[in-house]
């Protein structure tokens, strides 16, 4: 469906891309997408920003079919009531619901990163009143709000928006510990929740040490130290 008279540049990167995926990768790659074609059976989910720098498929060195992801605005994932029932948006509820019951998830990482437009809302506000979704939307990081203005953040060095992205990816996992079958997948150790960071500027990761109260950089020893855990 043409909606326009022309297509604009990205649209044509995307064409010539799928041109040259067709041409340079389609061919070798036949046999993994025929064989994903039976099903998938990624045991990582994966909650990520929306934001298009964020490309957990390059800095993660993942194949089609390895992750469960899903992506929104700001890496948001609504806690639940007592009932087990979201709270506002159901969407990350049931994907959340869907990995568990039909997936073999065996890990949930929530990755924020630098530099976010949706935390950068969340600290200054939004002062446009034709975003009334969004603005709905936002609300699900006001507690992370809360806890830098309490508490601080784990990395004081970091600008404001930048340490509320840190904040806001400890306060996601917690909102994911409140599903009931998370709960009951980690008690009985079959579950592992991670939180991670993505530094864009650098091209880094780091995921968050609990007994240092920080986020680290994934370098080969961290990541030989998280494997050794795992």
């Amino acid at each position: 469906m043409r909606t326009g008279s022309s297509e604009g540049p990205i649209v044509k990167k995307l064409i010539q891309g799928i041109v040259e995926f067709r041409r340079a990768v389609r061919p070798a790659k036949r046999e993994t997408f025929a064989r994903l074609a039976l099903g998938q059976k990624p045991d990582a989910l994966l909650v990520t920003c929306a934001d298009s720098r964020v490309a957990p498929n390059v800095f993660a060195s993942t194949d089609p079919g390895d992750l469960f992801v899903v992506r929104n605005v700001g890496n948001l994932v609504p806690p639940t009531e007592a009932d087990g029932k979201a709270v506002g948006n159901l969407s990350e509820a049931a994907a959340i619901e869907f990995a568990l019951r039909y997936l073999p998830i065996r890990d949930i990482v929530v990755c924020g990163h630098s530099e976010c437009g949706a935390m950068l809302a969340t600290l200054h506000g939004l002062e446009d009143d034709t975003t009334p979704n969004l603005q709905d939307w936002l609300r699900s990081g006001q507690r992370a709000l809360e806890r830098l203005e309490r508490e601080g953040a784990p990395d004081v060095s970091l600008s404001r928006h930048n340490q509320l992205s840190q904040v806001n990816v400890l306060v996601q996992v917690e909102h994911v510990m409140s599903y009931p079958r998370v709960r009951e997948r980690m008690e009985a150790g079959t579950l592992r929740l991670h939180a991670w960071w993505f530094d864009i500027a650098q091209a880094d990761v780091h995921a968050y040490e609990p007994e240092q109260g920080r986020f680290v950089l994934m370098d080969e020893s961290e990541a030989e130290r998280i494997l050794a855990r795992l």
